[in-house]
């Protein structure tokens, strides 16, 4: 039962991951504290169930459309809605309030345009759901390829953020983007690629969790809830924090659902948010300021 458990939260905590670091690097990097980022989420799921029932195109291959197309969706969105936002800011928090705000609002946009197109209803579709046996244990297919893929993807993260240029420029610009621009990085290109990027994730996330959650257009909000949960679990700004917590938050969640009542889960999940406030305020990965 214990390694049923804790398998299970692996293979559901890849894809929460792909979303918290999708919001991690939003925040943590262009200040914008995204509140539609579920809506991103559930957007990618539907496109994932239409090309798959429409198109005849799995996820997985549909990834190379969704995940580009998240990317460039989430480019507009900052340079048009967002960058005005940031050139009137005289400081974070005034940023982080007026984002707040035009991101509760987007977040409404997204989700109307969604029920407009798909309705109410529940959605669903079989890809690799065949019964694989590990270890003595039966596990879903679909949830071991989602979790290789998000694997995957987060291994890409990584060496991106830490072997290019690039990445070096994102990560200086998540510590201090006034010092950032001393050292000539373009501090608004990076910040609207961190925000691209951290787009491209959560969609990314959204197709796999596709493969075996049912969803609809109004689900986004739970998402948006879990996705900053975790990153303040984690520590603003700090992707190993983020991938972390969405372990835990996922262990949390399963734990609840097999010993107890699965309707108790999103239970847990405060539970286990109010815990790490209480005991770590910074966050798992977070440093406390002096």
């Amino acid at each position: 039962m214990l390694f049923l458990i804790l398998f299970t939260s692996l293979l559901l905590g890849g894809a929460y991951a792909l979303m918290a670091m999708g919001l991690t690097l939003q925040y943590g990097v262009a200040r914008i504290m995204n509140l539609s980022i579920g809506e991103t989420l559930v957007g990618a799921a539907f496109a994932a169930f239409w090309l798959q029932t429409q198109a005849q195109v799995g996820p997985l291959w549909g990834l190379l459309v969704i995940t580009p197309a998240a990317f460039v969706l989430n480019w507009l969105i900052y340079r048009h809605l967002l960058t005005p936002l940031v050139r009137r800011a005289k400081n974070r928090g005034m940023l982080e309030v007026d984002s707040i705000l035009a991101t509760f609002g987007l977040l409404f946009i997204l989700q109307g345009v969604m029920l407009a197109l798909f309705g109410g209803n529940y959605y669903s579709y079989s890809y690799f759901s065949e019964p694989v046996e590990l270890f003595g244990h039966t596990f879903a297919l679909n949830r071991i390829v989602a979790f290789a893929v998000a694997a995957a993807v987060a291994l890409a993260l990584y060496l991106g953020l830490n072997r290019t240029r690039t990445g070096t420029a994102v990560r200086a610009v998540s510590v201090d983007p006034v010092a950032a621009g001393l050292v000539a990085i373009d501090v608004a290109r990076t910040s609207a690629l961190a925000f691209a990027i951290g787009g491209a994730l959560t969609a990314c996330g959204g197709a796999l969790l596709s493969m075996f959650l049912t969803f609809n257009a109004s689900m986004g909000v739970v998402f948006t809830t879990k996705a900053l949960i975790i990153v303040i679990m984690g520590g603003v700004g700090d992707p190993r924090g983020a991938v972390i917590a969405a372990l835990l938050l996922a262990l949390a969640e399963t734990t609840v659902a097999t010993l107890v009542d699965p309707g108790l889960t999103l239970a847990a999940t405060y539970g286990l948010f109010v815990l790490i406030l209480l005991f770590r305020p910074q966050g798992i990965m977070g440093r406390r300021t002096a």
